[in-house]
């Protein structure tokens, strides 16, 4: 890795220059930061990656489609289901292939399942960060709840890989209508517990208030998504701007937060957990029946009773898992609005059944780089603060 000296270079003779980690995955992933102190507060800082880097975007060039799915659960751990449908999304423009609405909706279900999840980490770890230990134990019960979901689709709870080009691997499993409806009937109560505790915490807000400040113009111009952006007074969600899975058919509002600090940051996330639960109970009422993958089989499988009674269905089957499908030359983008912002994949074709490039547009890379302009001023002890409430994934970063 590089040394201090050949990335940073000091400001001032009376400064001191601190490295901040690399630090263990269990405090937001392996990141270092170099910071140069005068006195405690912060005149310079660094951000330093690629202590983590796996080489996926890479190694996806050598698997046919189907199988990129696997490396995009790694990618934002958190969000496991929102990589997937990316990727699937991408996919799915370069071959022009529909998903039945029912699939639609069921990716719609999953993908806000998996953005209450990921906030609930963040809430949980960032409340940690800062000293209030309470809130982690409510809102990772919720988190617990919504894996407990996941499990019962595929059988684990963090990267489920569910969500694949042509649809989805399987349909709702039974019970899971009354699983998610318990859900939705007690979040939002376990939700207002947390809020009880930290909203007008007089010690969280003198942490938080008027620290890390992002104007919105900062935000555009650093390329940043999401919470951070939307904190800022960026109103742009890619579920309203660019709808994408049936977004268009569903209520819901965009949060926007007024200062840009990491108060507003805070306090857009726990608002967005709302209108995702408003999400899921409008997808769970008025989820439509029908087929949930595309009728093409030679994207998506035929169902499992069809390869004992027919030669064909049992032939596409064995060709699907063996060969995969081959897609137009071309090339496509596609674009989520993810837990942490947009979080998109381009994807260039060679008319082969693997990618000739698979890059992923990753909101955690992107955000991170406000770092260096929001901890600037601050003191050293607030960097805390403002990583926690960038909500980096470094499996995302360094890929």
């Amino acid at each position: 890795m590089p040394t201090t000296e050949t990335i940073f270079q000091k400001t001032g003779e009376n400064t001191m220059v601190v490295n901040m980690g690399p630090q263990h995955p269990s405090t937001h992933g392996v990141l270092r930061v170099i910071c140069e102190l005068e006195g405690e507060v912060i005149v310079q800082c660094k951000s330093v990656i690629g202590y983590l880097h796996t080489g996926m975007e890479k190694e996806a060039e050598f698997q046919q489609y189907h199988k990129c799915v696997v490396m995009t659960d790694r990618m934002d751990y958190l969000n496991a289901n929102g990589n997937n449908l990316a990727h699937a999304l991408a996919v799915e423009k370069l071959l022009g292939c529909e998903i039945p609405r029912r699939g639609q909706y069921l990716r719609v279900i999953l993908a806000e399942l998996s953005r209450i999840a990921s906030h609930c980490v963040w809430l949980g770890t960032h409340a940690l960060d800062l000293g209030a230990m309470t809130p982690f134990f409510y809102i990772m019960q919720q988190r617990e709840n919504i894996l407990d979901m996941f499990e019962m689709f595929s059988g684990v709870r963090m990267m489920p890989s569910w969500i694949v080009p042509g649809g989805l691997r399987g349909d709702m499993p039974e019970g899971f209508d009354l699983k998610l409806n318990k859900f939705l009937a007690e979040f939002p109560a376990e939700l207002k517990v947390v809020e009880d505790l930290l909203v007008e915490n007089p010690i969280w807000k003198e942490r938080t208030q008027g620290v890390g400040v992002l104007t919105g113009q900062q935000a555009l111009e650093l390329g940043c998504s999401g919470p951070i952006a939307r904190a800022s007074g960026v109103a742009w969600d890619l579920r309203k701007t660019n709808p994408y899975c049936g977004y268009e058919e569903f209520d819901f509002q965009i949060p926007v937060g007024e200062y840009g600090d990491v108060y507003d940051r805070f306090l857009v996330r726990i608002a967005e957990m709302k209108e995702s639960a408003k999400i899921l109970r409008q997808a769970l009422d008025g989820l439509p029946e029908g087929p949930y993958n595309t009728l093409d089989r030679k994207i998506a499988p035929p169902p499992r009773a069809e390869i004992d009674t027919s030669m064909e269905s049992l032939i596409h089957h064995f060709k699907l898992y063996t060969e995969g499908f081959h897609t137009p030359v071309g090339e496509a983008y596609a674009g989520i609005e993810g837990s942490k912002g947009e979080l998109g994949f381009y994807i260039v074709s060679d008319g082969s059944n693997r990618p000739y490039r698979w890059h992923e547009r990753p909101s955690s890379f992107m955000n991170l780089k406000s770092l260096e302009v929001l901890a600037i001023g601050r003191l050293i002890a607030d960097v805390i603060a403002i990583i926690g409430s960038i909500d980096i994934v470094l499996g995302e970063i360094d890929r």
